[in-house]
């Protein structure tokens, strides 16, 4: 729509009102309702946001260690200019208006904190070598018949899920609950989240859902919109959704997988794809993914950036530990689809649903470009079987603590991504270890509280 018609829409909505929503750096959408007067004096202009969207974590709690903002800045309001192109209505919401915005800084450029702006950053990189990413997330998720009251007064523990037990696929699952799932899937298609599968997982109270690919900044922008929109619809149910990575070690974790492939602008072909090729796979499709086996190490945080995101990483849980590529191979870090000319594609596994989309995306995007453009060979072997048995290529890092100190002084992931941007992403992710690190756990009063 143009702004023009854009603006028609909000002046005749009933409720005299916007909402708009940023992402900060865990991809929590950070967001309130504007006047639909204020919006239009806005539209093409710029929004005053409070900059502690960049100074604080998940939690609300106030960083004491970066340098973008604190209370040694006071807290300034920081620039944000809305995106006309992510315009979209809210079903739930009685077609309420909905915008992103993407951070700026006093002179108008793109500020070096919002995950946004670098996820355009990269894609300005790719087209400008002649590339069209198109990208696309799906993420499996737990459901609980619970309510944020119910769920706190439990402390978190021993919820009610959905439904019980081990159902991957079950139509009689869908069927239990097919009010709730149904809405997910009509919902969010109206919200402009196109669904191409929804199903129940294993575990009980699981669901999947794939999102339909798209240009790679719509696809960002999807998965961001998706989770969010998920609890929000979950909430209308009485429910509460989460996204967690590992929500037990007793079931398996939830996955973010990441589905991605480049086009020639000009063509309009699939770049990934070569019919003469034994498995059909180009010689770019294999430097890209030469280029991530080579950089996931360095820049892993972008990808697991929790302390549970490494819960999942562990060996038969359905998420991969080596760092392996196979054809069709679930098992591995990079599964590599060659199909056809159209369904070509690379699902990077290790990506958790725990994840910031738009800096997984920008990883994922960044990394495959560095082997296309340094020519990179494939010289690591097709995983067959079981690929956390081969460790010929090395093993990820193992936690949080240990991901954060090899992104922190990777001269790689500076030439990918920013001095400024790694610096202060790796002190949240610091502070995020820090946090963790200081608490007593459950695991510990159990170990140890009589016997040691």
């Amino acid at each position: 729509m143009t702004i023009p018609e854009i603006l028609a829409y909000v002046k005749k909505h009933p409720s005299g009102k916007v909402k708009v929503a940023v992402a900060d750096i865990d991809g929590v959408l950070r967001g309130k309702y504007i006047a639909a007067e204020k919006f239009a004096s806005v539209i093409e202009g710029r929004l005053g946001f409070c900059d502690v969207t960049f100074g604080w974590d998940m939690g609300d709690v106030a960083y004491d260690n970066v340098k973008y903002t604190g209370w040694h800045t006071g807290y300034p309001d920081a620039q944000v200019q809305l995106d006309p192109a992510t315009f979209r209505k809210v079903p739930w919401e009685n077609d309420v208006p909905f915008f992103l915005g993407d951070f700026v800084d006093e002179q108008h450029r793109p500020a070096y904190t919002c995950p946004r702006q670098l996820l355009r950053k990269v894609l300005v990189d790719a087209e400008n070598s002649g590339y069209t990413p198109y990208f696309s997330q799906e993420f499996e998720w737990f459901n609980f018949a619970e309510t944020p009251e119910t769920a706190n007064q439990k402390d978190f523990r021993q919820l009610n899920p959905l439904s019980p037990g081990m159902f991957g696929y079950s139509i009689l699952r869908s069927t239990l609950k097919n009010e709730y799932m149904s809405d997910l899937f009509d919902l969010l298609c109206r919200f402009d989240i196109p669904i191409e599968g929804l199903h129940t997982e294993t575990g009980p109270g699981v669901y999947e859902a794939a999102i339909k690919y798209a240009g790679v900044l719509a696809a960002a922008d999807q998965a961001v919109l998706f989770k969010t929109a998920v609890k929000e619809i979950a909430y209308k149910h009485g429910l509460m959704a989460t996204f967690m990575a590992k929500i037990s070690e007793n079931l398996p974790g939830c996955s973010g997988h990441v589905h991605q492939s480049l086009w020639d602008k000009s063509s309009k072909k699939n770049l990934f794809h070569d019919e003469k090729d034994e498995r059909k796979m180009s010689a770019l499709m294999k430097s890209y993914i030469a280029g991530q086996l080579h950089c996931l190490p360095e820049i892993l945080p972008m990808i697991a950036p929790t302390i549970n995101s490494y819960k999942r990483l562990v060996e038969g849980a359905w998420a991969p530990t080596t760092l392996t590529w196979g054809i069709d191979n679930r098992t591995v870090a990079l599964r590599a689809l060659p199909g056809n000319a159209k369904a070509s594609r690379l699902e990077t596994r290790v990506v958790g649903s725990d994840t910031n989309p738009y800096l997984a995306m920008a990883a994922c995007l960044a990394a495959g470009l560095y082997g296309v453009q340094h020519n990179m060979k494939l010289e690591k072997e097709a995983t067959t079987g079981n690929g956390y048995r081969d460790l010929s290529n090395g093993v990820l890092p193992q936690n949080l603590h240990e991901a954060t100190q090899r992104m922190k002084t990777s001269a790689l992931a500076k030439e990918l991504f920013g001095d400024q941007f790694v610096e202060h992403f790796t002190l949240t992710r610091e502070w995020e270890w820090r946090q963790y690190a200081r608490v007593v756990t459950d695991w510990e009063l159990k170990r140890y509280f009589e016997i040691i």
